[in-house]
C-alpha cells in the first residue's frame, strides 16, 4: 500500500494505491464520511490484476476540505475525480464505487463515457434523488444551518480504539472493521483524537435531484455496469425504487450478496471473486 498525493486546480487530494503502477488503473471511491481505507481489506484481493487507487474524496480521509462557503455535491465530487484521473494521466481506467462513491462514480461514467473500461458499483446506483416529500423542510433546514456549522467542538476520543466503537454503533459495522476506516480518519488533538474529515459533510443538503432528473441521467449510462446489492437491503436502497434505476440503464447486470452496507469489508474475497468476473 503506497500514499498519493493529487493536486487538482485548488485542491490538493490523497489517496492510496495497489498494484502495479503498469498494470490496468482501477480508480476506488468510498461511501459517505468513509475513506481510501474502505478499501484495505479488497484492493490486495486486485492488485495482482489492477493497478488500484483509492481516492479520499474531497473533506474525506487526508484530502483538503473544499474553501468555506461552499458545499459539498455529487456534481463536484465528480468533477474533482475527473480532474484526479486527469492529473493521474489515466485515459481510460476500470471504476468502482462504494454508497456514496457508487453515485458519485455513476455520475463520472455518464459525463465521460469514453474513458470508462468499466464500472462496478457496490451499494448504489446515482446520486441520491429527491421524491419531494421534503423539499422544502430540506431545503429550509440546510439553509438555517450558519455558514461556520456553529462552531461546535468536534468530539473527542481517548483511543482509536474508543472512536472505533463508537463507529460500529453507528454504523452496524463490526469495530475491528470500521478500524481501518477509521484510523485514517482521525488527527490527534489535545486529549486524544478527533475526526479529520470536514464537519460540514454532515449538514443537510439543500437541493437534491429529483428523482427524474436521476433517471434521465441514468438513461445516459453507457459504460457495461455491474451493480452489487447487500442483502438483506438497506433502508435507503428499497428494493422496488432501485430497480426503477436499474430499468434507466441498458447494460447492468446484478447481484445480490448477504450481509452489510459495507460488503466490500465483510466479505472482501467475495466481493473480489464478483469484481474479477464483473471488469
Amino acid at each position: 500500500m503506497r500514499e498519493l498525493k493529487v493536486s487538482i486546480p485548488g485542491l490538493e487530494l490523497a489517496a492510496l494505491s495497489w498494484g502495479e503502477p503498469d498494470a490496468q488503473p482501477l480508480v476506488m471511491l468510498h461511501g459517505w464520511l468513509d475513506n481510501a481505507a474502505s478499501f484495505a481489506l479488497l484492493a490486495p484481493h486486485l492488485a495482482g490484476r489492477f493497478h488500484v487507487i483509492a481516492l479520499d474524496l474531497p473533506g474525506h480521509g487526508h484530502s483538503r476540505h473544499l474553501p468555506e462557503g461552499t458545499v459539498y455535491q455529487h456534481v463536484d465530487y465528480a468533477r474533482a475525480v475527473l480532474a484526479a484521473v486527469d492529473a493521474l494521466a489515466l485515459p481510460r481506467f476500470h471504476l468502482l464505487g462504494h454508497s456514496l462513491g457508487a453515485g458519485v462514480a455513476t455520475m463520472v461514467a455518464i459525463a465521460a463515457p469514453e474513458r470508462i473500461r468499466g464500472l462496478a458499483l457496490v451499494e448504489g446506483l446515482g446520486p441520491l434523488g429527491d421524491d419531494g416529500s421534503r423539499t422544502l423542510d430540506r431545503f429550509r433546514e440546510a439553509m438555517a444551518v450558519k455558514a461556520h456549522g456553529g462552531n461546535r467542538p468536534l468530539r473527542v476520543f481517548p483511543s482509536i480504539d474508543d472512536a472505533a466503537r463508537a463507529r460500529a454503533l453507528a454504523s452496524g459495522l463490526d469495530a475491528s472493521l470500521a478500524r481501518h476506516i477509521v484510523e485514517r480518519g482521525l488527527r490527534e488533538v489535545a486529549g486524544g483524537y478527533s475526526w479529520r474529515s470536514d464537519p460540514r459533510l454532515s449538514r443537510p443538503t439543500a437541493i437534491r435531484l429529483a428523482e427524474t432528473q436521476v433517471m434521465a441521467l441514468l438513461l445516459g449510462l453507457a459504460a457495461p455496469t455491474s451493480l452489487l446489492l447487500a442483502r438483506p437491503h438497506a433502508p435507503y436502497l428499497e428494493p422496488e425504487a432501485m430497480q426503477v434505476r436499474i430499468d434507466c440503464v441498458a447494460d447492468i447486470r446484478v447481484t445480490h450478496m448477504d450481509g452489510g452496507h459495507h460488503l466490500h469489508l465483510e466479505r472482501p474475497a467475495d466481493v473480489a471473486s464478483w469484481l474479477h468476473t464483473a471488469l
